[in-house]
């Protein structure tokens, strides 16, 4: 997924959250015998000099201790550490967002917010919700929350401040680009819906398209909710997107996969040290819905989403395209603790169907190395299965693409413009500041009106660029520049719709359909020849 998309689409904190946890998670357990390998004489002398220590720190320490981070940040942090990169603790504030993805819903006034030179800027207010209702726009610089100035509050705090319970008031000044003073919104709170399944579309008659955020409480009902709506029997092709999806829950990764598998089918299996292999199974399967599927994946997609990748993969049913995907193959065990805390640890790793691992291997390399994954080609030349179909794949670096496809990098330029500078959200915003009114035409383009403003504009903002940079990037400069205006004209879904629609990998994707088309074909053949093989009874 090409940057500026991931920008528009994705909600940074959920993805950072996601990527640095891992992202998919068993069963929940409030309390569970663990066979330990350590004697209680050893474990007696080891806490004893942890007490003795923390006692040393905390009565010399040139700064005083505060026990909360000595403990949580601390001391817990780094046991774990020594086990993997996933297993994790949670703080009663990390506890409970991990609780809100997980449920897929929260209470406050619904949008998007982030950091911007020191300041909370509103990236997109949901649509419906009260804050779109109440007339907030992209854009706006959050200055108050219930008379609290935000000068020295962090974006995570500004958020905090926006959620409470259902129906309580809340008011929020912002600073609108070309306004002249701040304008104050009185909003009543109310259920926010996380949606992990944005709205599946048509990208051209009988293709449809289906985009997979997370996996939270409500995909599975979420996948088969746009799919009826579509309606699935006027499917020919479905183009399904896992790219930047971090994972989430186990059991919603199976439930997605079984929709489109044959009843029967294994579609991931687990086995650690302390847990006994246990094997998903479809149950109720795709009964007949046999299109053709195209799965888009990147670095990104991880865990819940490579157990869908590698089981639609493993039977053949969809042609992968793009990066090798992350490589979480680690379960998670989610254990609540006391005082409102938690902590996910790693008690198993996922095999595919063919019994491929997912999980890349960490333990030659520092966290950090391992959470850039620039070894996107990795993988265990020992851990060598087969597909359905006989086709070779290989465990142990994620799931690899059928097809690889990147999307081209940014020029200096056009990086220049979309990161550092923020141009194209900058200047929509200043736009649409001094106007009553966000509405456009259907079918809005930028003109040469628009594009000489927003080359004054970048002017302006002392943008380094040469007048041929800008004559070269020209279309692209308009695609960036409608994707914004569509954003505070139309909302997310329309701006989404659009981006989605020029999206490079998404239309190499519908080009290869006949790829899909050929493994289903193969594969019905060889269930043909199975059949005819077996005695009369």
């Amino acid at each position: 997924m090409s940057d500026h998309r991931r920008l528009l689409l994705t909600f940074p904190l959920v993805i950072l959250i996601c990527a640095l946890l891992g992202g998919s998670f068993g069963p929940s357990l409030n309390g569970v015998a663990v066979a330990s390998a350590a004697s209680d004489d050893d474990i007696q002398k080891n806490l004893k000099i942890f007490t003795k220590v923390y006692d040393v720190v905390s009565e010399n320490s040139a700064e005083q201790v505060d026990p909360d981070k000595a403990i949580y940040k601390g001391a817990i942090i780094g046991m774990l550490r020594t086990l993997d990169p996933h297993s994790s603790f949670f703080d009663p504030r990390d506890f409970r967002l991990l609780r809100e993805d997980q449920r897929g819903h929260y209470f406050g006034v619904g949008m998007i917010v982030a950091p911007r030179s020191g300041k909370t800027i509103v990236i997109a207010p949901f649509p419906g919700s009260p804050a779109y209702k109440a007339g907030i726009r992209p854009g706006d610089v959050i200055l108050e929350v219930n008379d609290r100035r935000t000068d020295n509050l962090t974006t995570t705090e500004v958020a905090d401040l926006l959620k409470g319970p259902r129906g309580t008031a809340v008011q929020v000044v912002v600073a609108r680009p070309g306004a002249e003073k701040p304008i104050t919104f009185n909003i009543v709170r109310d259920e926010i819906p996380r949606k992990s399944v944005q709205d599946a579309f048509w990208l051209k008659p009988g293709v449809a398209y289906l985009d997979i955020d997370s996996f939270n409480e409500n995909t599975g009902k979420e996948v088969e909710d746009n799919l009826k709506r579509l309606g699935e029997q006027n499917i020919e092709a479905l183009i399904l997107d896992l790219r930047d999806n971090p994972g989430g829950l186990l059991s919603e990764g199976v439930a997605v996969s079984d929709r489109f598998l044959e009843k029967g089918q294994t579609i991931v299996s687990h086995r650690g040290r302390s847990s006994p292999e246990k094997r998903y199974v479809a149950r109720q399967g795709a009964r007949g819905k046999q299109y053709p599927i195209v799965v888009l994946v990147n670095r990104y997609s991880a865990s819940a989403a490579e157990i869908v990748a590698g089981a639609l993969q493993d039977h053949d049913r969809a042609w992968i395209i793009g990066e090798n995907t992350f490589g979480k193959g680690l379960v998670q065990t989610v254990y609540p603790l006391t005082g409102n805390t938690g902590l996910a640890l790693t008690t198993a790793k996922y095999y595919t169907p063919s019994d491929r691992l997912i999980q890349r291997d960490y333990s030659n390399t520092s966290f950090l190395d391992y959470y850039y994954h620039n070894d996107l080609d990795e993988k265990n030349p020992l851990d060598v299965k087969m597909t359905d179909s006989g086709r070779t794949v290989y465990g142990g670096g994620g799931i690899a693409p059928d097809e690889k496809f990147t999307t081209p990098k940014l020029s200096p330029f056009q990086t220049e413009l979309l990161f550092r500078k923020y141009a194209f959200f900058g200047f929509t915003a200043k736009y649409f500041g001094s106007r009553e009114s966000t509405k456009l035409p259907k079918g809005w383009e930028p003109d040469q009106a628009i594009i000489t403003q927003f080359h004054d504009y970048l002017l302006k903002q002392n943008v380094n660029f040469t007048e041929a940079e800008f004559s070269e990037h020209l279309p692209w400069i308009k695609e960036q520049l409608k994707r914004e205006f569509y954003l505070t004209a139309f909302g997310t879904e329309d701006a989404r719709r659009y981006v989605v629609e020029t999206d490079p990998m998404v239309i190499k994707a519908v080009e290869a359909i006949p790829q899909s088309k050929e493994l289903l074909a193969t594969v019905k053949k060889m269930v043909v020849q199975r059949l005819s093989k077996q005695p009369n009874k």
